[in-house]
């Protein structure tokens, strides 16, 4: 099975831009929250989180197109270069999310760009962002307008879940990770 550690080594062998790396990060987090409401394993789930944009560095433009034979050849199962495959599902890969895992990483990558937008405006960073004040900015599509809500929906609804229920999932996840994820506000404790 894909641990942490290994995911982190082969993402780390093609992502360098800081701000990929803050993004895999909140999405691994979140991940292991969104396993860990599922009754499954959270380490697995942030290793595919922390691998799902392990080719966009490099190929924008081409993003999930350089993946599938790579993470083959590392050892990475089938399934899980499945689920990675999946989050681009409508955009740059007819792979329909069907599990839970890869119904979550299709609706976390997203969510967590708004999240992570939240937190950074706020003194006390994700360290007190509550659902509320998370939903007020995402119903704002002015906010963090490059974040697909469509999309959010969209991943919602396949895994049967309100977007607060999820995002609170997410928070959660993220929440012990705020000085990893550069979250943690600039105010005191």
């Amino acid at each position: 099975m894909l641990t942490l550690e290994r995911a982190r080594e082969l993402n780390d062998t093609m992502v360098t831009e800081h701000h990929l790396i803050l993004h895999a990060l909140n999405v691994c987090y979140a991940m292991g929250a969104m396993a860990a409401h599922f009754g499954e394993d959270p380490e697995h789930w942030q290793a595919v989180g922390m691998l799902h944009d392990y080719d966009y560095e490099k190929y924008p433009d081409e993003h999930l197109r350089h993946t599938e034979a790579p993470l083959l050849a590392a050892g990475v199962s089938p399934e899980d270069v499945r689920a990675i495959l999946s989050h681009g599902y409508g955009g740059c890969t007819d792979v329909r999310p069907e599990t839970n895992l890869e119904k979550s990483l299709y609706t976390v990558d997203e969510l967590t760009g708004i999240i992570q937008a939240c937190a950074r405006m706020r003194p006390r960073g994700i360290r007190d962002l509550e659902v509320k004040s998370f939903m007020k900015k995402y119903k704002d599509r002015k906010f963090a307008a490059k974040c697909d809500r469509e999309l959010i929906q969209k991943g919602c609804e396949m895994l049967g879940m309100d977007v607060r229920d999820v995002a609170a999932i997410c928070i959660e996840g993220m929440r012990p990770h705020a000085d990893e994820l550069e979250l943690a506000g600039t105010g005191a404790e």
